[in-house]
């Protein structure tokens, strides 16, 4: 068969498909390409600049959806189904699986900060990079000797242990890689990890927890209170800063519940029930502003006539608060409880 020669016409006709073509496949990827936060904390902007307002935070080795590729610039919607803008650069693409972290053994950062190094050693070189609170990282397993007992055909191979979890903190998966000749060497005190770059690093277990169980109440307000100094940040949601909204969600997902980031939507979310202030217990949320359907503040009760906030009032940091002190006295509209069946 003789080939059709390509004429000018034919050549533009035949750009344009091309070109049609590349466009839809990018839509198509665009719309459902998995990324993961390659930065300590990612502000999402209202707009693709960063001259337009934070309207929340993603973390390191947060896995999100990419909505829009613009330029520099990325859409996308974090777990919790909240949107913003971030640069382009915060992000790597997942070209398989279902995202980082989300299979194989894991830790979660249990320190306010953690610091993750090329080597187990803190003094030979800087940091890699420095993680807040509830990150996620992937554990590469330690490698044991294999049973050539029962096993004598497979004296060289080596099969990865998962990650243990001790009483409180991890402590397990502490190998390097062995080089040719050598065995696995471990590293009291230490984990090696996958970051989200696909590079190997190193962090204390000591700053760590494996497989991390809902916190129940009690333990959630002990938890806030390890936050107390900490900096308020608008849209902010991690250790390095957190707004109202923000430091409240974390509170409630920490005890294994996922609800909305803004403070007027939590209060009308159907995980909660309303309940009065004189009814009201350890765990509820408070919601604070000018009317009911005028929310624009919230914290968490803790017993005791006292509740815990990230706000601007007095002093721009995380602090506990007295209930019957102004402005909050007067500007409470709103007290909810989180249903026990809410996820």
């Amino acid at each position: 068969m003789s080939a059709i020669p390509l004429t000018g016409l034919n050549r533009r006709h035949l750009g344009a498909l091309i070109l049609l073509a590349v466009l839809s496949v990018s839509t198509v990827f665009a719309k459902n390409d998995m990324q993961v936060v390659v930065v300590p904390v990612a502000n999402m902007y209202a707009g693709p600049s960063d001259q337009t307002a934070v309207v929340s935070q993603a973390i390191y080795g947060s896995n999100v959806t990419l909505l829009t590729a613009r330029g520099e610039w990325c859409r996308i919607q974090t777990t919790d189904h909240y949107r913003g803008w971030v640069p382009s650069r915060y992000l790597r693409l997942i070209q398989n699986g279902a995202g980082y972290a989300t299979v194989g053994p894991t830790v979660r950062i249990e320190s306010l900060f953690a610091n993750v190094y090329r080597e187990p050693d803190v003094t030979r070189h800087q940091p890699v990079i420095t993680i807040p609170f509830e990150t996620l990282l992937e554990v590469i397993p330690e490698a044991t000797a294999p049973d050539t007992k029962n096993n004598p055909d497979k004296k060289d191979e080596a099969k990865p242990a998962a990650a243990k979890t001790t009483a409180a903190k991890t402590a397990a998966a502490k190998t390097t890689t062995a080089k040719p000749g050598e065995t696995n060497r471990p590293h009291e005190g230490w984990l090696q990890v996958r970051l989200p770059g696909k590079t190997t690093a190193w962090i204390q277990s000591s700053d760590v927890v494996a497989d991390p169980t809902p916190l129940s109440i009690p333990a959630s307000i002990d938890l806030a209170k390890r936050f107390l100094g900490l900096p308020y940040l608008w849209g902010g949601t991690s250790s390095f800063g957190f707004d109202c909204s923000g430091f409240t969600q974390m509170l409630v997902r920490v005890r294994g519940i996922t609800m909305p980031r803004d403070a007027d939507k939590q209060a009308a979310w159907s995980g909660v029930i309303p309940v009065e202030r004189k009814e009201l217990q350890p765990g509820d949320l408070l919601f604070f502003g000018a009317s009911p359907r005028n929310i624009t503040h919230t914290g968490m009760y803790i017993g005791d006539g006292q509740f815990i906030q990230a706000t601007t009032n007095g002093h721009p940091i995380i602090q506990i608060s007295r209930l019957d002190d102004q402005p909050w006295t007067q500007l409470l509209v709103a007290s909810r409880r989180i249903k026990t069946e809410a996820k």
